[in-house]
């Protein structure tokens, strides 16, 4: 069976101009794109008028969220005798103050460690400095929760700098379990903190998580065999909390854009079904969405899921998160490597994209990324993901070795691999999958439907 083996009629090379004028349109025009604004709405309404322009059936889906809507954010701690202000980021799905100051005693809490202490209780009314990027247990959370802390100042360990990222908290968790507020603040700072001995620190958030309306964008083109499995290609459009989101995922949501054009007119097979998703950056709420809602076509039909998330950075390597059969990572290593493009194949179960549902469903996943530092992008989530931070002609090889191997797998006889996740893997998913997303009877996620 050959690889890596054009269809008969050739992709149209991407165009670096065309993704140029999508990024341009998402990053300058309408810039924050957070889950359930007008910034993303707008990026929602832009994808569907692409899709439409280049002859796509395009559907849109729509979903309940809480949007993060916040007017005002302040921290200060006590050094000395003085109350210094520093930056903070509220967490997406954590309450805000309704403005007014909450004041409590500060306590570092190293997570990494502490997670293993039989008590919490020292950390009732307190500010709590968590060293950690999230938290990664449904247990530790609910133990978070019952030891009642005033606030939770996060650190995330990865990046050691300056600025403090946006991030959010998993509303599986928070829904289940309750919420207190919760602000990123910067490594630097909280690094000062325990070195000039701070005692003290207080908070006021005006603003917090509101009801809204998040939504995805579902573009087919129709294969000529109804019975035939179908591929999925996905990307989110939405951002985090003072992010252009350049990269994350403005590179994604322009290349699925341009994939469309370019495979639009092949000759195809097996439909291909292009979705723009919102409200990954509070833990892929669209995809699981979509996946939920339409979960026994997809387990019936879909081949693969090729996600696009974060890959235009100027300096740094590719990465392939991958789950599926073996014979899967063979097939796809080829269409890169023919480009002289190479990247890392990461085996490993990653539940923080967009393709993890389906592989929750049992369909064997892929999301394309690239990284630039070795916890991941120096730049994420951060106000300075910005164009700068893009190379269009990275892209444009990855999304040439892509529209490749989509086209080819459109246009086959018989799929070059099994339409199956290995049990290890899925055993792996499902615990996942129950911990970090209510599972599949989530009464959440009922609710949203």
């Amino acid at each position: 069976m050959p690889t890596a083996n054009h269809p008969d009629a050739p992709v149209e090379p991407i165009s670096q101009s065309r993704l140029g004028t999508h990024l341009n349109l998402l990053c300058t025009e309408i810039g924050v794109r957070l889950a359930g604004t007008s910034g993303e709405a707008r990026a929602a309404d832009y994808c569907a008028d692409v899709f439409a322009d280049v002859g796509t059936a395009v559907v849109r889906e729509s979903f309940p969220v809480k949007s993060r809507v916040v007017a005002e954010q302040r921290l200060e701690v006590r050094l000395g005798g003085d109350w210094v202000s520093f930056p903070c980021s509220l967490f997406s799905s954590t309450p805000g103050t309704d403005g007014q100051w909450v004041r409590a005693p500060l306590v570092f809490f190293e997570a990494p460690a502490e997670t293993g202490r039989s008590d919490y209780a020292h950390l009732r009314g307190m500010a709590v400095v968590h060293l950690g990027c999230h938290i990664e247990s449904r247990e530790a959370y609910r133990r978070l929760m019952e030891a009642a802390p005033a606030f939770l100042l996060f650190v995330d360990v990865r990046y050691p700098g300056a600025i403090p990222l946006a991030d959010g908290m998993f509303p599986a968790y928070t829904h289940a379990l309750g919420a207190v507020p919760t602000l990123n603040v910067a490594y630097q700072d909280a690094w000062r903190w325990k070195v000039e001995g701070a005692r003290e620190a207080r908070a006021a958030v005006s603003g917090g998580m509101r009801d809204s309306i998040s939504g995805n964008v579902i573009a087919e083109l129709p294969g000529e065999d109804p019975d035939a499995e179908a591929i999925y290609l996905g990307a989110h459009h939405d951002t985090q909390a003072d992010s252009v989101g350049a990269d994350d995922n403005g590179t994604g949501t322009a290349g699925l854009l341009e994939l469309a054009r370019v495979l639009a007119p092949i000759p195809r097979r097996r439909s291909i079904r292009l979705v723009c998703f919102g409200a990954e950056e509070q833990l892929s709420v669209g995809s699981a969405f979509h996946v939920r809602t339409h979960r026994d076509e997809i387990r019936e039909q879909a081949a693969l899921i090729f996600n696009l998330d974060s890959f235009g950075s100027w300096l740094g390597w590719n990465n392939l998160i991958l789950n599926g059969p073996a014979e899967l990572e063979d097939y796809v290593r080829p269409f890169f490597e023919a480009r002289d493009v190479y990247a890392k194949v990461i085996r490993e179960v990653v539940p923080y994209a967009d393709h993890f549902p389906f592989v929750a469903a049992g369909i064997p996943g892929i999301t394309l990324l690239r990284s630039n530092c070795a916890a991941g992008r120096f730049f994420h989530h951060r106000p300075d993901d910005d164009l700068t931070r893009i190379s269009l002609d990275v892209l444009a090889g990855l999304l040439d070795a892509t529209a490749a191997l989509i086209a080819d797998l459109a246009s086959r006889d018989e799929l070059p691999f099994p339409r199956s996740v290995p049990p290890r893997e899925a055993e792996a998913v499902q615990r996942f999958w129950v911990d970090l997303f209510g599972g599949w009877e989530d009464r959440e996620a009922d609710r949203l439907r």
